[in-house]
């Protein structure tokens, strides 16, 4: 046993040297992250985000037992509750994913603070990118430019006639989900699906195309509000550079290496390994953690005065 034990050790470089060459933190924690951008050692932050992000904006996660949207579908007598999301059960069965759509859908989509924090790196220069598996345009809707912006898992910004492949854009299929009917297309019949990307289809390709060149560049990774537990995107985590910090905001935490991702040639985030240089994790909703990181860096008011843009009380960034 002890053998084998050696063997994955060297193999998969468990228990290695200590990692000084490679620390860019004064401390592995959130005060030292913090620090780091203060002191201005970035200037090209790659932001990842998932459901957690959009929660506190009325749109609830898939996996939350109990309250995700996973749990609370038996009513569409599927035959398993992701089948909602399935190319090819959409294709004979469209109704299940049009009735889900408008629990998605809220009437009234306003952006968190955390979707405003985003903004704010932007506007200081520093987002090179936001990588979102969300599909819900809220980044848009706070002011995050299109550029910045990679909606990985696809959008409801646009959606596309299954026939002849007509554009609609993202008004006219929030009015045809609140319908409570299936879309059809003006033009040939066939049913219209937002750009939204299901099991069995391909990422977008600017996903794959960004992708490559944005993550070595990356001097700072933030992880909001995911699993990490859906590929290719939880991968990102490992395409950035040995020395950039990574920081995940979020109530538990993931994305934590297994023997299997080892084999796989992913470290994962090593929170609680003794040769951990670069990863730390603050727990919380992303919401308090985008107040926390204001706080630290002093952007209070500019915060404030982003939330406050769509009516929302100042004091509520505070």
């Amino acid at each position: 046993m002890e053998k084998i034990r050696q063997f994955f050790a060297q193999k998969l470089n468990l228990g290695s040297a200590s990692n000084e060459s490679l620390k860019v933190l004064e401390t592995v924690d959130f005060d030292g992250v913090m620090k780091y951008i203060r002191d201005g050692c970035c200037k090209s932050v790659v932001t990842m985000a998932g459901a957690g992000m959009s929660t506190s904006a009325g749109i609830p996660d898939f996996r939350s037992p109990g309250s995700g949207l996973y749990d609370n579908l038996g009513k569409y007598d599927l035959p398993r509750p992701e089948a909602v999301f399935d190319i090819s059960f959409f294709e004979k069965n469209p109704q299940p994913f049009f009735d889900l759509a408008r629990q998605l859908y809220p009437s009234e989509l306003k952006p968190t603070i955390c979707h405003r924090f985003i903004r704010l790196l932007e506007q200081k220069g520093l987002l090179l990118r936001h990588y979102t598996q969300n599909i819900d345009t809220l980044e848009r809707a706070a002011g995050v430019s299109d550029e910045r912006i990679v909606e990985a898992h696809g959008t409801f910004h646009t959606s596309h006639c299954t026939g002849c492949r007509q554009r609609y854009d993202q008004q006219w299929m929030k009015d045809q989900i609140f319908s409570e009917d299936v879309p059809k297309c003006e033009s040939c019949g066939a049913v219209v699906k937002p750009d939204i990307v299901f099991f069995g289809e391909n990422l977008p390709s600017r996903f794959f195309r960004l992708v490559q060149d944005d993550l070595k560049k990356c001097d700072l990774l933030i992880i909001f509000g995911t699993s990490l537990a859906v590929q290719p995107f939880a991968s990102l985590v490992d395409r950035v550079p040995d020395t950039c910090p990574r920081l995940l905001v979020n109530k538990e935490k993931c994305g934590r290496p297994n023997l299997l991702m080892r084999m796989m040639g992913q470290s994962g985030l090593e929170f609680d390994s003794s040769s951990n240089y670069r990863d730390v994790a603050w727990l919380g909703t992303c919401d308090d953690g985008a107040v926390a990181m204001a706080a630290a860096l002093g952007w209070q008011e500019e915060l404030r005065r982003l939330q406050g843009e769509d009516g929302a009380r100042p004091e509520e960034a505070a």
